[in-house]
């Protein structure tokens, strides 16, 4: 099974696109600029514990790693 969840690698502006498989399409969710802001998508796109999925690499796939560069704004 491919990841359903996709933080994708940092951009110049410090942001990663976060994007989730649905009905077999994928769905922007936004720019975020730290976990906290991948966590409030997973929160509004319905799944009620995101912190436990964001350990799980069956569900989410970390494009370029998962820690942000503070150096360039995420934090």
């Amino acid at each position: 099974m491919a990841a359903l969840i996709v933080v994708g690698e940092q951009a110049g502006t410090g942001g990663r696109l976060v994007s989730v498989m649905r009905g077999g399409r994928e769905e922007s969710l936004g720019t975020a600029f730290s976990e906290h802001d991948v966590i409030v998508f997973l929160q509004a796109a319905g799944l009620s514990d995101p912190e436990e999925v964001l350990a799980d690499p069956r569900w989410v796939q970390w494009r370029g790693g998962r820690a942000w560069n503070p150096l360039s704004g995420g934090g």
